[in-house]
């Protein structure tokens, strides 16, 4: 008999153990007691200041037109446009081109934030650790990588309408037609409203990389517990 208990003490102590083991796995890792879940719900409070606080910005009037990180200037094969029309006194001109282009994007980033929201939720345990101990912009990368494509889906036909809402059409044609009528010069046509949705695009995840850099670099910036914690560990 007692060796029938002492038997079944050794299977229960393997199955235990077995089970005790699958327990340790969940719970936190790491003398910090901080562990996968908590990391990304760290990672994903840290995206969601970034869309709270910056992006946000970007939707205000001038926020993309006044914004030296972030202000869409004109094409590279269009930059001798500006400075042309500058040269011979038709600097308000230019200014008005540029307005529009940012005032496109400032329309469009409004519908980014659900988006963002369901990307945000996607940031699984595995990717946590990853995320934290990577790069100073890793967070971004990684909501960038699972939103680009639907963000310029989004943003496109936006920026194309905004175009069309203020007469842009008629503005650009007006600027490029009279650059093009002056001598020695080549006559260009680019193709607007994709260069306006890719720098719109590049510009919110710009204003997210802000946010994630002053989380990770500065206590201050850490607003909640679960913050502090976190980015404790890449300290």
């Amino acid at each position: 008999m007692n060796r029938k208990v002492f038997l079944f003490l050794i299977v229960f102590q393997f199955l235990s153990c077995a089970e005790l083991q699958q327990v340790v796995n969940q719970l936190p890792q790491g003398e910090t007691g901080i562990g996968s879940a908590q990391i990304a719900e760290g990672l994903r409070q840290a995206l969601n200041e970034g869309v709270d606080k910056q992006v946000s910005k970007l939707t205000l009037e001038n926020g993309f037109f006044k914004s030296e990180l972030v202000k869409i200037l004109l094409p590279a094969e269009l930059q001798k446009v500006d400075k042309t029309l500058r040269d011979i006194g038709l600097g308000n001109l230019a200014d008005e081109g540029l307005r529009i282009l940012n005032r496109a994007a400032e329309d469009a980033v409004g519908e980014a934030t659900p988006i963002f929201v369901d990307a945000i939720k996607g940031i699984t345990f595995s990717d946590a650790r990853n995320i934290l101990m990577g790069d100073e912009d890793a967070a971004t990368q990684f909501l960038k990588n699972g939103t680009q494509t639907a963000l310029y889906a989004k943003f496109n036909p936006i920026i194309q309408r905004s175009f069309e809402k203020v007469g842009a059409d008629k503005i650009w044609s007006n600027l490029i037609n009279r650059y093009n009528n002056l001598p020695f010069t080549n006559s260009v046509n680019p193709d607007l409203t994709d260069y306006v949705t890719t720098q719109a695009l590049n510009g919110v995840y710009t204003m997210i990389a802000v946010e994630e850099k002053e989380i990770r670099n500065k206590v201050s910036a850490r607003t909640t517990d679960i913050l502090r914690k976190v980015f404790a560990l890449q300290d």
